[in-house]
C-alpha cells in the first residue's frame, strides 16, 4: 500500500476534477471530486487509516465511486482515470489552471475553441487579442489574464523557500548517510539567506576525496540529468526540474567558500573591496594577507580561519548573519558596530494567528493546543474567521461565544500554556469591521485583515486598513500586502501611510509565515522597523504541521533587520497581555 498524506490525496482528487472539467465531463461528478479533495484536506485523521479500516464512506460527500478512486491511489500509487486524462490532454493544459483567474472552465474553452495547449500558446493568443473574441471573455478578462500570466511566469522557474529548505535538507541527509569522506556540508546561496523564492539550490561540501563525493551525487534517486560535472563542481537537474549545484572544496578552504557562496554577489563585491583596502585578499579559496616584500613585489600569506566569524572579525567588523548579506547597508553597519541583534527562532514564545475547525482549520482547538505544547510555547491565540467570510466558514456571534466557552474549558485542563481568545476579523469593503465593538471588546486579541475587494483602488484599500488600525480593539493587521506568491500580486496599497498609522496607533503589522504569503516582505518590514512599528510573526496555521512555518517568518524578520524587542510574541505572557490591553 502506497504511503500518501491527506494533502497528497486531496491534490490528486483536485487535479482529477480540474482535468475532468477541462475535458468537458459531468459537472456534478466534477464538483463531487473537488469537494472530496477539500474534505480530505480538512480532516485530522490520516487518510490511510480510513482506507485500512474501510471508513472512507463515513466522510460526508464521499460515495462509492470516490472511495474506490482513493483506495486505488493508496493501493497502486496512482489513479488510472487521472493517468488516462493526462494522456488524452496535452501536458501543458493542466498548467493553465495554475494561472490566477483562468480556472478549468476557461481552460476548457481555450483548449477546444482556440487550440491552446500550453502557456506559450496562451501568451501568443493574448498578445494577438484572440482571447477577447471568445464568448465569456472580452478585453477586460484578456487584460487580467495577461497580467496574471506575467505574475505566474515570474515565479514559474522559481521554488519557494520552504521547498528549497526541505529539498536541500533531504539531499544533505542522504549524502551524509552514504559516505564518511565528507568533513562538512552546508546549503549556501539564496536558500541560506532565506530569500522567499530561489532559482536553484547550492550545496557546499568539504572533502579531500571529491571523486567519492561525485560518485554519491551521481547515485541520487532524484536525478533527471547531470548538467555538468567536474572534480570540484557538479550540477544536476532533478525529476521536478530543479537545478542543484554542488561545490566540493578542501576542508581548509571551507569557511571562506561558505562565506563566498552564501553572500549575494553585491555583498561579496563590497566585502572584497573592504578586504583589499585593509591589505587582504578574500576569495572562495581563503583569506590572504598581502604583505609588501621589498624588491620582490607583494607576498601573499594565507590566514587560518575556523569560522565565518573569523573572516569578518579579521576584516574589522561584526559578524553578519547570512540573511543580511544583501548589500543593504549591513557592511557599513558591521564596521560601525551597528548591526541589529537579529531575532532567533528560540525567541518566539507563541503563535498569535491560527485557525481551528470553528472556521476553516483542519484540527480542533485542543489538537492545535497540543501541537503548540510540543513546541514548548508559552501561549497561543485562536483566531478563526469572522462571520462574513463564508468561503472560510466564518463564525457567527453565537458560534464565537461557543468557541470562547470551549477555550475556558480547555484552559482549566491545560495549565502549562495560555490560550488567548482572538479573532481574525474581516475588514469589509466599506472599511467597517465584521463584528461590532461590543463583540471585539470581549476578546483578548483582534487581528484585522482584508479577504475581499482586492480590485479596489489604492486609496480605498489604504483607507480600509487605516480605518481598522484606528479601531481601539484592533491589535494586528494580518498579511498587510495581501499577496499570494505565484498566484496573486499584492493589492494596491500605500504602505507608507499604513506604516505611519501603525506607528501612531501602536498597531502591529504581521509577518505571515505561510510560504505562500511571507507578508510583510523583508524590505517593507525593514522600513516599518525604521518607523518604530511593532510586529507579530505568525503562521496563520490551518493545520498542525503549518506551525513549523514559523521559521520562515523568522527568516523574513532577520532579513528585515528585526530584533527580539521588535516582535510582540517574543514577550512573556504577562507582558504580552499588558501590551494588548
Amino acid at each position: 500500500m502506497a504511503d500518501f498524506t491527506n494533502k497528497e490525496i486531496a491534490k490528486m482528487l483536485e487535479e482529477l476534477a480540474d482535468l475532468m472539467e477541462i475535458n468537458g465531463e459531468n459537472k456534478y461528478k466534477i464538483r463531487a471530486y473537488s469537494n472530496a479533495g477539500r474534505k480530505i484536506m480538512s480532516i485530522s485523521e490520516d487518510i490511510d487509516i480510513l482506507v485500512k479500516e474501510n471508513r472512507l464512506k463515513d466522510l460526508k460527500g464521499i460515495g462509492e465511486g470516490i472511495a474506490t478512486t482513493i483506495k486505488e491511489i493508496c493501493g497502486l500509487g496512482y489513479s488510472t482515470r487521472l493517468e488516462e486524462l493526462k494522456t488524452e490532454l496535452p501536458a501543458g493544459v493542466l498548467e493553465l489552471v495554475q494561472i490566477p483567474g483562468l480556472g478549468p472552465k476557461r481552460a476548457h474553452k481555450l483548449f477546444y475553441e482556440l487550440g491552446i495547449n500550453d502557456i506559450d500558446d496562451l501568451k501568443e493568443a493574448l498578445y494577438k487579442n484572440k482571447v477577447r473574441e471568445l464568448d465569456g471573455f472580452g478585453p477586460k478578462i484578456e487584460e487580467k489574464l495577461l497580467n496574471s500570466l506575467k505574475n505566474y511566469e515570474q515565479y514559474r522557474e522559481l521554488i519557494f523557500i520552504d521547498e528549497a529548505k526541505k529539498y536541500a535538507e533531504k539531499i544533505i541527509t542522504y549524502i551524509k548517510n552514504q559516505t564518511d569522506v565528507i568533513d562538512k556540508i552546508e546549503v549556501t546561496g539564496s536558500t541560506r539567506r532565506m530569500k522567499e523564492s530561489i532559482g536553484d539550490i547550492d550545496i557546499l561540501i568539504a572533502s579531500d576525496n571529491p571523486e567519492k563525493v561525485n560518485e554519491v551525487i551521481n547515485n541520487l534517486n532524484e536525478i533527471q540529468e547531470i548538467i555538468a560535472q567536474g572534480k570540484t563542481k557538479t550540477s544536476i537537474r532533478t525529476d521536478e526540474g530543479l537545478q542543484v549545484d554542488f561545490r566540493i572544496v578542501k576542508s581548509i578552504n571551507f569557511y571562506a567558500a561558505l562565506q563566498y557562496f552564501t553572500g549575494s554577489r553585491e555583498h561579496n563585491v563590497v566585502l572584497r573591496q573592504k578586504a583589499k583596502k585593509n591589505g587582504y585578499k578574500l576569495s572562495e579559496y581563503g583569506l590572504l594577507n598581502i604583505a609588501e616584500d621589498k624588491g620582490q613585489g607583494d607576498r601573499e600569506e594565507k590566514i587560518e580561519v575556523n569560522s565565518e566569524k573569523d573572516i569578518y572579525k579579521i576584516l574589522g567588523m561584526q559578524y553578519i548573519v547570512p540573511e543580511l548579506r544583501e548589500n543593504r547597508g549591513e557592511i557599513e553597519a558591521a564596521i560601525n558596530d551597528n548591526l541589529p541583534h537579529s531575532i532567533k527562532l528560540s525567541d518566539i514564545n507563541g503563535d498569535l494567528h491560527m485557525h481551528s475547525r470553528f472556521s476553516d482549520g483542519a484540527y480542533t482547538i485542543e489538537e492545535m493546543l497540543k501541537a503548540a505544547c510540543r513546541r514548548d510555547y508559552s501561549y497561543i491565540a485562536i483566531t478563526d474567521h469572522s462571520q462574513s467570510l463564508r468561503v472560510a466558514h466564518g463564525m457567527s456571534v453565537s458560534e464565537l461565544e461557543k468557541q470562547l466557552s470551549e477555550i475556558d474549558d480547555l484552559q482549566s485542563k491545560y495549565s502549562d500554556i495560555k490560550i488567548i481568545s482572538g479573532i481574525e476579523v474581516d475588514i469589509l469593503t466599506d472599511g467597517s469591521l465584521d463584528y461590532d465593538d461590543q463583540v471585539l471588546s470581549s476578546l483578548d486579541l483582534v487581528i484585522a485583515s482584508i479577504h475581499t475587494g482586492f480590485n479596489q483602488s489604492e486609496e480605498q484599500i489604504t483607507d480600509r486598513i487605516m480605518q481598522a488600525m484606528k479601531n481601539p480593539y484592533v491589535n494586528i493587521i494580518a498579511h498587510p500586502q495581501g499577496r499570494i506568491l505565484g498566484r496573486r500580486r499584492a493589492y494596491k496599497v500605500n504602505m507608507n501611510k499604513v506604516i505611519n498609522i501603525a506607528a501612531e496607533t501602536d498597531t502591529c503589522l504581521e509577518i505571515n509565515s505561510s510560504p505562500y504569503r511571507l507578508d510583510l516582505d523583508d524590505m517593507m518590514a525593514k522600513k516599518a522597523r525604521e518607523n518604530n512599528v511593532k510586529f507579530a510573526i505568525n503562521t496563520d496555521a490551518h493545520h498542525i504541521n503549518e506551525l513549523d512555518d514559523i521559521i520562515l517568518g523568522v527568516g523574513v524578520a532577520r532579513r528585515g533587520w528585526l530584533e527580539k524587542k521588535d516582535v510582540i510574541n517574543t514577550m512573556n505572557y504577562d507582558n504580552l497581555m499588558d501590551f494588548l490591553k
